[in-house]
């Protein structure tokens, strides 16, 4: 058995939706499918919980009300048979119905994970009705009834694997089973969801739970490209990377991957495979445990990054400093990407910001501190392993004319990266594609 999973835009009209039922039932084999909510419902249900928070109704029942006419619209655009429109009809009138009784009521953040749910429960119910009236054996599978969080807000592994198959063998001789992603219960039996990776971690862990054959993770891109098409001409797909290489491309930049999602199904050897909504044909990207020694696979860039930079002659060689400076940052939750350090002080980045005020003024006892903002970290991907010559000066002539901040090898055996201004992004990333990947004429 398969998993697909298919996002917000492939299932953001009717006529997506059908699209989505047909790659789904095209091959006639047997099949878990992941929805995400319909595209821009998401945003909508944020800001009628907002309207909520602030003690608002009436602005968050216009706001149902706008979202109701506009699901309405669709039903006779996905359903042929009176029978059909009418129970989908009841079952979006009975959520928007719902929604409007957080009216009246002390607004909470439990309350904003119940509203932000109900997206992923509208489209699976749609496509799950819009099969039933084609004649496919579907089955709906609540994501509420198997997906749940432990008490560290991670996901439940045993009981997940362990419900959800309960829940399949309960349900035998169904084509397609349509479940949610994202959402899910958390330790105490309240909605919650998964945040990091959303839909894409359900997948994942699905495939992990069931041993699925492959996950499939369906957008509007074909697959993974080897640089960013946005910024660089005659980019490619890259057809296999290995889970690692996938895992720092995603944290580097890649926004077609969550990194977190990829870990289930690299624990449990699924492979992962990225497929074009567009050109269903196409054979998208592999992600599996296989290495392809030797090759420089793709380049990432990740943006908004500041570097900060320590120095310390009064704790010179001193063995509590670096203790000292990683204290600072665990204390204000605020992860670190890149660092590199001297006999004397440490250079590192991060993506966060919101505490760098006290972070700066704690790390100040430390010793001296130098920051640069605007800064961009350019990732390079690939067989990247010590023994491996030429490849890291490869990258590193690449920007030779570039004024690089720092540089990060050796903790990975995947990934070399180049802190530089983003101001200098895109000619990074276009030196780095002719240099790498370009063919000599």
């Amino acid at each position: 058995m398969k998993v697909y999973k298919f996002g917000g835009t492939s299932v953001g009209t009717p006529d997506r939706m059908k699209e989505v039922c047909r790659l789904i039932t095209e091959d006639g084999e047997q099949k878990v499918v992941v929805l995400s909510a319909m595209s821009g419902t998401t945003n909508s249900l944020v800001e009628i919980a907002d309207y909520f928070r602030k003690g608002n109704p009436e602005g968050a029942s216009n706001m149902v009300n706008a979202l109701r006419r506009q699901y309405h619209q669709h039903v006779p655009q996905l359903h042929d048979t009176e029978e059909m429109r009418e129970r989908t009809i009841k079952m979006l009138d009975d959520i928007f119905l719902q929604l409007h009784d957080f009216r009246g009521r002390e607004f909470s953040d439990a309350d904003e994970k119940v509203i932000l749910s109900k997206g992923e429960i509208m489209s699976t119910n749609m496509v799950t009705n819009y099969l039933k009236e084609i004649g496919v054996k579907a089955c709906l599978l609540p994501a509420l009834e198997y997906m749940r969080l432990d008490y560290n807000g991670e996901p439940d592994v045993a009981f997940i694997r362990e419900r959800l198959n309960d829940l399949l063998e309960s349900n035998p001789g169904y084509d397609i089973y349509i479940t949610q992603g994202f959402i899910c219960r958390n330790a105490d039996g309240a909605i919650d969801n998964l945040q990091r990776g959303g839909s894409d971690y359900t997948a994942s862990l699905i495939g992990a739970a069931i041993r699925a054959d492959e996950i499939q993770i369906w957008t509007d891109i074909d697959g993974m490209h080897n640089n960013d098409p946005r910024f660089v001409e005659g980019t490619t797909p890259v057809r296999q990377l290995n889970f690692e290489e996938a895992a720092e491309l995603a944290y580097f930049g890649a926004k077609i991957l969550h990194p977190t999602c990829v870990q289930p199904a690299r624990y449990a050897g699924v492979p992962v495979r990225l497929k074009n909504t567009m050109e269903p044909s196409a054979p998208g990207t592999l992600i599996n445990n296989d290495l392809q020694e030797g090759c420089i696979k793709a380049v990432a860039a990740k943006d908004n990054i500041t570097s900060i930079k320590i120095v310390s002659s009064r704790m010179f060689l001193a063995s509590g400093f670096m203790c000292k400076v990683f204290n600072v940052f665990d204390k204000y939750k605020t992860s670190i990407d890149m660092i590199t350090t001297s006999e004397v002080g440490v250079s590192l980045s991060i993506d966060n910001t919101s505490h760098l005020a006290t972070i700066v003024d704690e790390l100040k006892e430390l010793g001296t501190v130098l920051v640069d903002e605007k800064m961009c970290i350019i990732c390079v991907v690939g067989d990247l392993r010590w023994s491996n010559k030429g490849f890291k000066s490869l990258a590193t002539a690449a920007l030779r004319d570039i004024p690089v901040r720092m540089i990060s090898y050796g903790g990975s055996d995947h990934n070399i990266s180049f802190l530089v201004s983003m101001s200098d992004k895109k000619r990074a990333l276009r030196a780095l594609q002719t240099q790498l990947f370009s063919k000599p004429s």
